[in-house]
């Protein structure tokens, strides 16, 4: 047999688009399908796949924290993240997880089977288009300074935690929370806690582990 390979998307269309193409090669053979995290994980321990190819928003959680599971369980596993999302901190966060590629939706289904091929072949050789744009923009991005309290309830934000659960945690009022997470927007450039968490993801200022 081939190099297996295992398609991991909630949507049934994309996998069934997936499959054809892997079922156009001599080399490639898809062994199973999932459409949730749990069930990606419940296949991969059934099937030990050579690759799995997997999109990030997945029902019941994210196809970054299947990546950074299975970098921790099976080294030698390929692991191509599949993704409509071109932001350059979901390209960060799928590196950081330890994928092997990170490839757009909108790419030829032929990108998606050379990139299975090459994280079979290497994968802890990260590849992204236009990566090297991206690691450039991180190094010319200018720094942000934020306050001891402005970094606690940015990792607070990160870890999901609502405006009552800061104030409670950090002993101070609401409104004084409101007020620390006003200025942290500001210097984020952001409008809202998305927006923000992201934006301090892309900079280095947040783990991707705390999202």
């Amino acid at each position: 047999m081939g190099v297996s390979v295992l398609l991991v998307d909630d949507h049934a269309l994309i996998r069934q688009g997936l499959r054809r193409a892997f079922e156009a090669t001599d080399d490639l053979v898809v062994v199973a399908e999932a459409g949730s995290l749990s069930e990606a994980l419940a296949l991969s321990r059934a099937h030990s796949p050579d690759v799995a190819v997997v999109d990030v928003n997945l029902g019941d959680g994210s196809g970054i924290e299947f990546v950074r599971t299975m970098r921790q369980q099976r080294p030698e596993m390929g692991l191509v993240v599949l993704t409509m999302y071109d932001g350059d901190e979901h390209v960060f966060a799928a590196l950081e997880a330890g994928a092997s590629s990170f490839v757009l939706k909108g790419a030829p289904s032929e990108d998606v089977v050379n990139a299975a091929r090459q994280s079979a072949s290497a994968p802890t050789a990260f590849t992204a288009q236009d990566l090297a744009g991206a690691m450039r923009r991180r190094m010319q991005t200018p720094a942000v300074s934020l306050t001891p309290r402005e970094n606690e309830i940015l990792q607070l934000l990160g870890n999901g935690s609502s405006v009552a659960q800061i104030a409670a945690q950090l002993y101070i009022s609401q409104s004084t929370a409101k007020t620390h997470m006003a200025k942290l927007y500001d210097k984020l450039g952001a409008g809202n806690r998305t927006q923000a968490v992201m934006s301090a993801v892309r900079l280095g200022l947040l783990s991707t582990d705390a999202r």
